[in-house]
């Protein structure tokens, strides 16, 4: 009961910053981020904030997560790749709305930790990669959605070879030093387009992986 409680409230902090779809709300009212959430701040797993994960990560604002979300207009998607799992707390918003959800971690202490909770809490359509999320996942390519979730310069054009044909891929891109911008691609017709929808503050993203 407080767990539920706990979400609608999380919800209607939300919702006094960005209206949320319907769909997108239900994900968010079936997921506990406490669980995402390391031991030390697990009292402000409620809170809009973002907070320190291992190996100097972070785990999104429930905002940033909700907004991310909804700009990839997921309504009927059956497959979304996400490059950089993180906590897992955005695949397992995902895994609610998407048939299939494909989350690449290059830090394999994350990567463990968020199978971990998938596990826990019986989530079974997210399938994870240890492996630089910048290559994609070629196998199960492609994809109709991609979300980074890390801050690039600008997105590898594997990934957009991996997205499918009227497929949208949203990501932060570094317009400036501490300046990035959420931007929405979208292939039709082979060619790329974007838009830049609002500003934000992510982690960069890094090249390899770490064991």
């Amino acid at each position: 009961m407080i767990k539920a409680r706990n979400r609608q409230n999380l919800v209607q902090k939300i919702e006094k910053h960005f209206k949320l779809d319907s769909h997108v709300r239900d994900a968010f009212l079936s997921i506990d981020r406490e669980v995402f959430v390391p031991n030390e701040f697990k009292h402000l797993s409620y809170k809009l904030d973002a907070l320190p994960l291992a190996a100097s990560q972070w785990i999104s604002s429930p905002l940033t997560v909700a907004k991310m979300t909804q700009h990839l207009e997921l309504k009927g998607v059956d497959s979304v790749l996400e490059v950089g799992c993180g906590s897992g707390y955005q695949a397992a918003i995902l895994s609610k709305i998407c048939r299939r959800v494909f989350t690449i971690e290059r830090i394999d202490e994350l990567l463990k930790e968020a199978k971990s909770r998938f596990s826990s809490l019986e989530i079974h359509n997210i399938f994870t990669r240890f492996d630089d999320g910048q290559r994609g996942w070629r196998q199960y390519a492609p994809f109709e959605r991609i979300l980074l979730s890390a801050t690039a310069k600008e997105i590898p054009q594997v990934l957009f070879e991996q997205l499918s044909e009227g497929g949208i891929l949203i990501a932060p891109i570094e317009e400036a030093e501490n300046y990035h911008i959420i931007t929405r691609f979208y292939k039709k017709n082979g060619r790329i387009t974007s838009e830049a929808i609002e500003q934000c503050l992510f982690v960069p993203i890094l090249d390899g992986t770490l064991k």
